[in-house]
């Protein structure tokens, strides 16, 4: 089995389910001629065509409301937004269209389409087009959300958006797109990964790390470090699809470890791990044997300064030293 990059294992998602689906499209900004703003459709306008990938003007509230509109008529569009920052502008078409027309049509609308889009920081690219808006679109009845940690669930887990007839929100993470480091085995043909569905990133026995995206790569550094220096065996648990959110995979984590840490580039304030820990203490609160711990980027704007962005933004260090502490 071949290995691929990140963005190539979401290039190959969209070009293999166009192929099967002639109601699939690509659009947004620079997707066509350009390749998008992270390459991830280069060659698609050669394949294609210019009427199944789109090139749009610069107006997110647009484009996002000419995909609803065309998901609803029978179309499955894939939409691209250069970085997550920018879904405020659209958060109208989001949140009060396409997040509800299924329900407000009693089922009879149905509305499939995927917006894809960069988010979190450790680029340099400082407030406006690093941040981790996860929490805000999965507060939203009607959305599903989805966040990838590597290239085999980045292509199974669109792949099985694509398919899906309810809008859902795609956030791949830019330091992950062209990694080699992160490179692994992928499948050539189509495959899905079902949404909901989280998976245990690294089996252990003392302690339960719940992280999304980028983090979930420094919780298996943290847990590499920790487990030659203390020898404490970490259980890394990756969600992959923030809603609909696969509690039971973390509830029988923590039955076994007893211990919970949850793990976020986000803000703290507000974020979305603060789900999953209401939802284990409501419903695990009897498996804990240790206060949980959050870990979480601080709460301001994502700083320009790759100094200050470093310190804002969790590393492998601070989870180390996070794990650390519930075993003083």
């Amino acid at each position: 089995m071949r290995e691929i990059t990140y963005l190539e294992a979401i290039r190959e998602a969209m070009q293999q389910s166009m192929r099967l689906d002639p109601d699939v499209y690509l659009i947004g900004e620079d997707v066509a001629e350009y390749g998008g703003a992270f390459g991830a459709s280069v060659g698609m306008l050669e394949e294609f065509g210019k009427d199944r990938v789109r090139n749009s003007p610069i107006s997110e509230d647009a484009l996002v409301g000419v995909a609803a509109g065309s998901a609803v008529t029978g179309m499955r569009p894939i939409v691209e937004i250069m970085f997550s920052d920018f879904i405020t502008i659209a958060m109208d078409e989001i949140a009060n269209q396409a997040a509800k027309m299924r329900y407000m049509f009693g089922g009879k609308a149905a509305v499939p389409m995927v917006i894809r889009m960069a988010g979190g920081g450790g680029t340099g690219a400082a407030a406006q087009h690093s941040q981790s808006l996860e929490a805000l679109v999965a507060h939203i009845p009607g959305l599903k959300v989805v966040m990838p940690s590597c290239p085999y669930d980045a292509k199974g887990l669109l792949a099985a958006a694509i398919k899906d007839n309810n809008p859902v929100i795609f956030i791949e993470h830019k330091l992950l797109y062209k990694n080699k480091k992160y490179i692994e085995n992928v499948p050539e043909e189509l495959y899905e990964i079902p949404l909901g569905k989280g998976e245990i990133k690294r089996p252990g026995k003392d302690i339960t790390l719940v992280a999304t995206s980028f983090m979930v790569k420094k919780c298996l550094e943290a847990a590499e470090i920790a487990l030659q220096e203390r020898s404490i065996d970490c259980e890394v648990i990756d969600p992959r699809t923030l809603r609909p959110l696969d509690i039971d995979i973390i509830l029988n984590s923590v039955k076994k470890t007893g211990r919970l840490i949850c793990v976020e580039e986000a803000c703290g304030f507000g974020g979305y791990m603060g789900e999953v820990v209401a939802q284990v203490v409501q419903d695990g609160f009897d498996f804990l044997d240790a206060p949980i711990l959050r870990i979480s980027g601080k709460n301001c704007p994502v700083p320009y300064s790759p100094v200050l962005e470093n310190e804002m933004i969790p590393n492998h260090e601070r989870i180390k030293q996070g794990i650390y502490s519930i075993f003083k």
